[in-house]
């Protein structure tokens, strides 16, 4: 009986050796009290809890957590009450702070959070909250920071999930922005048709330009053919006269084709002829000479009339 009894005290004993052996999962603190007073804090590992005079006074996970609070009425400087939901993602960097520290930590935040959201948005107008939401998330993220250091809990950010005025306000807001639209795209009509009379007007322009150079172009090449052709002319009649001179032609072979030109033009059907001065003189001079020395002259004298015969009165 006596070793039965040493037995079963061994046993129990051991069953309560392996029931004061306490692992602490990773990311995950153990608070520890020690008969009621605060003793120390297990991190990760294996660890033995003191039967009778150590417990468990709370599990802390140090995982980021996540704070959806529900939408609430916040009123704007300008008397709008929208309706605004936030998201806080916190973590816990101290677990006997966040023991210690306030009887309800996640309760604490949230409340934190939704009288530092009215006493931001307060200060603001409603064009200014719908535009100024990083604004809005920066300050609760430094204010809830600095809170809640003495609750060992660290604040990562805060972001509006949903701002959601009344419903006139959001009527008159889309009627407001149906303008907006209509007005951009009455301007951007006009641009475009300024711009299509501003391209139709310069590609007129051109095309004037154009068609004035292409003018100015032909009288150009006009001129400068007529100039050509006129300077040829000179020149063959140049080149004509300077072979005559060269071949030894005298005055009176000159005399004779200045005649012929007369003669050329006399066949012609011009109703004027104009004899150059120089030519009638030596015309006057020719006809003096012959009429004096008689020779030259090359008109036939008309024929005499022939005497009629006496008829023959005794042969009739």
């Amino acid at each position: 009986m006596e070793g039965l009894g040493w037995i079963i005290f061994a046993v129990f004993a051991a069953i309560v050796l392996f029931s004061c052996l306490k692992v602490v999962p990773q990311a995950t603190e153990f608070v520890i009290e020690r008969l009621g007073k605060y003793n120390k804090t297990w991190s990760a590992g294996l660890h033995f809890l003191v039967p009778i005079f150590d417990r468990i006074a709370k599990k802390v996970t140090l995982k980021e957590q996540v704070l959806d609070s529900p939408p609430q009425p916040v009123i704007t400087k300008d008397n709008v009450t929208m309706q605004i939901d936030t998201v806080v993602y916190f973590k816990v960097f101290d677990a006997k702070l966040f023991t210690y520290g306030a009887v309800n930590p996640i309760s604490a935040l949230s409340n934190l959070t939704a009288t530092t959201l009215r006493n931001i948005v307060g200060e603001l107008e409603l064009d200014d909250t719908l535009t100024s939401r990083d604004t809005i998330n920066g300050k609760m993220t430094e204010i809830l920071d600095s809170a809640t250091d003495q609750w060992g809990i660290k604040v990562n950010r805060v972001e509006l999930k949903n701002i959601i005025p009344p419903s006139e306000i959001q009527n008159a807001m889309e009627k407001q922005m149906k303008a907006e639209r209509d007005r951009r795209e009455t301007l951007l009509e006009a641009e475009g048709h300024k711009a299509a009379v501003i391209t139709r007007a310069e590609g007129d322009k051109q095309a004037m330009i154009l068609a004035a150079e292409g003018e100015r172009d032909a009288r150009i090449a006009r001129a400068e053919g007529e100039a050509k052709a006129i300077f040829l002319a000179k020149k063959a009649e140049a080149d004509g006269l300077a072979a005559l001179k060269a071949a030894g032609v005298d005055a009176a072979v000159l005399e004779l084709k200045k005649y012929e030109a007369l003669v050329s033009l006399s066949n012609g059907t011009a109703s004027k002829i104009i004899i150059p001065t120089d030519a009638v003189e030596m015309t006057k001079a020719n006809v003096m000479f012959t009429e004096t020395t008689g020779l030259g002259d090359a008109t036939q004298e008309a024929p005499k009339p022939k005497k009629a015969k006496k008829a023959d009165v005794c042969c009739e």
